[in-house]
């Protein structure tokens, strides 16, 4: 099969086989669980590795760490640490670390088989009709609503008008209006590309630059160095000071909801983080190289994309090959994705705890026109505009990686498990692509008009956290299932991801509990 892209990773397939014509159970997996039989190929060699060819090849942890950088950083992590402090802030670096466990894990099905994480869920019992239903539920359930969209219109509005909305009738026709543009222009930017991951991660190194060099000249500018010090203890759980702890309201109890949901956005979150897999095919990584890619609509090559994974025989070649791309995805998820999921979370929320008063109540859109207001009050007038447009930025682009994630997750679990949908047009993937991304926007457009942001995305981080304590679990069995022993991982990281399923469905409870109305033990509450 020929899977030529425009990035230069993808190539073409070498003489494949079945599993079944290759003998050796050791270098081979043991099992296809319930999906069709993997192909066998060598694993194609990736660039030699330097700094020149760290650049061509990383880009998906970009993409993901673009669409990090949203709500759970701009509003509720500033928010939550302003009114209660940081007393349990500790959980973002937990967070971040567990998450970036699940993406590791995650990417070494994909490098191994070529197919994205799903594809592995797929194969598990009860079947693929079950899981196929599952994931695009949960990804409906955690990402079909708006909210970051309607957030980023009032971000918008604040810029355009230098005052937020408020209850005037005009102002809400003009923010809701504002929100349907975004909409649209998010389905605009994702016709162009080659692939849709090449044209993701364009948009992505140019707003994270922006961004991030923002963020760090105002904490330069306007929080002194014994807060920057202060600011990181607190992520340690070491802070001096501080009312209470994140998510303890006045009368001592816990706002589970408002935990879970710092819980899940302080790095991805859910889907997000299995949705790394998809991006790492598409790149090219392993052999994704021989399985194809989501071509776009405009400026695409012809491209194929496989329904089943091809996998490489356990030998000291490939062996050595593996542990060449191993380098690249561990500089992309660990010193792009998880140090810049930090930094992020961390200097909003130093910016934030520097300037503002502690204990202010800080609402939705609020959160970020509130330190706008105080910068441009100390120091400029123009620091209301370039706070603001910072926020837009953030709150866009990962506007714009959630309705891909959205998309991709729905087309590809389709395209995986169902040769109906495969057949359907020709079996060009990039159909059943854009017709979800149609009726996800023209979704998304209604639901401006009858749902509220705040609500739309606690229920967005809560389900995120859901689905990570699901999926931890299924990568472990993923990746005992269907690699052969050289290349599972070792005993701590699967323990790791026992942990973070236990970490995510305490949490995930907690807040279901919240809910239904559920009486917590006294030392919960």
């Amino acid at each position: 099969m020929s899977a030529p892209t425009s990035d230069g990773l993808q190539g073409s397939s070498p003489g494949a086989a079945s599993t079944q014509d290759v003998l050796d159970p050791d270098l081979l997996p043991e099992s296809n669980g319930l999906g069709p039989p993997f192909e066998v190929a060598d694993l194609p060699a990736p660039p030699p590795f330097g700094p020149r060819n760290l650049f061509k090849v990383i880009g998906p942890g970009a993409i993901l760490l673009a669409t990090s950088i949203g709500g759970g950083e701009w509003l509720v992590g500033p928010a939550m640490a302003v009114q209660y402090g940081l007393g349990l802030f500790w959980v973002v670096p937990v967070s971040i670390i567990l998450q970036l466990m699940i993406n590791l894990e995650g990417i070494r099905y994909t490098l191994y088989t070529g197919e994205p994480i799903y594809g592995g869920f797929l194969r598990l019992a009860p079947g693929p009709k079950f899981w196929g239903v599952f994931y695009s539920l949960a990804a409906f359930l955690q990402l079909c609503w708006p909210a970051l969209a309607l957030l980023c219109a009032n971000t918008l509005f604040s810029v355009a008008m230098g005052r937020l909305p408020g209850a005037e009738t005009s102002d809400y026709l003009t923010a809701k209006l504002m929100g349907v543009g975004l909409v649209i222009a998010v389905l605009a930017i994702l016709h162009f590309g080659g692939t849709i991951e090449r044209m993701l991660e364009w948009v992505a190194w140019f707003m994270l630059a922006f961004i991030f060099l923002f963020l760090l000249v105002v904490n330069v500018i306007f929080i002194p160095f014994e807060h920057w010090v202060e600011t990181f203890l607190g992520f340690f759980g070491l802070a001096k000071s501080g009312a209470g702890g994140a998510g303890v309201g006045a009368g001592g109890k816990v706002d589970w909801k408002l935990l879970g949901a710092l819980v899940a956005t302080a790095g991805t979150g859910g889907v997000g983080n299995l949705t790394i897999t998809n991006w790492m095919r598409d790149k090219g990584y392993g052999m994704g190289k021989l399985t194809g890619a989501i071509p776009s609509a405009i400026g695409a090559r012809e491209i194929g994309l496989s329904h089943h994974g091809k996998v490489f025989p356990a030998t000291a070649g490939n062996l050595h090959r593996w542990s060449e791309w191993m380098r690249y995805v561990h500089v992309e998820q660990i010193f792009i994705w998880a140090f810049f999921c930090f930094a992020g979370m961390y200097l909003n929320v130093n910016l934030a705890t520097g300037i503002m008063e502690p204990g202010t109540n800080l609402q939705g859109i609020a959160a970020g026109a509130y330190q706008a207001e105080k910068m441009a009050e100390l120091l400029w007038s123009g620091f209301w505009f370039l706070t603001l447009f910072n926020g837009f930025w953030i709150l866009f682009k990962t506007q714009l990686g959630n309705t891909d994630i959205l998309v991709r997750t729905i087309a590809d679990v389709l395209w995986l498990s169902s040769s109906r949908v495969r057949r359907w047009r020709g079996g060009d993937i990039r159909a059943v692509y854009y017709a979800l991304l149609f009726a996800v926007s023209a979704w998304g457009v209604s639901t401006l008009w009858w749902a509220g942001a705040a609500d739309m995305f606690k229920v967005l981080a809560n389900m995120a956290g859901l689905v990570l304590a699901i999926a931890s679990v299924q990568i472990l069995i993923v990746n005992r299932s269907f690699l052969p022993r050289a290349l599972r991982p070792a005993l701590w990281r699967e323990g790791l991801l026992v942990f973070a399923s236990i970490f995510y469905w305490f949490f995930a409870i907690m807040w279901l509990c919240q809910i239904f109305g559920i009486r917590l033990p006294s030392f919960l509450e």
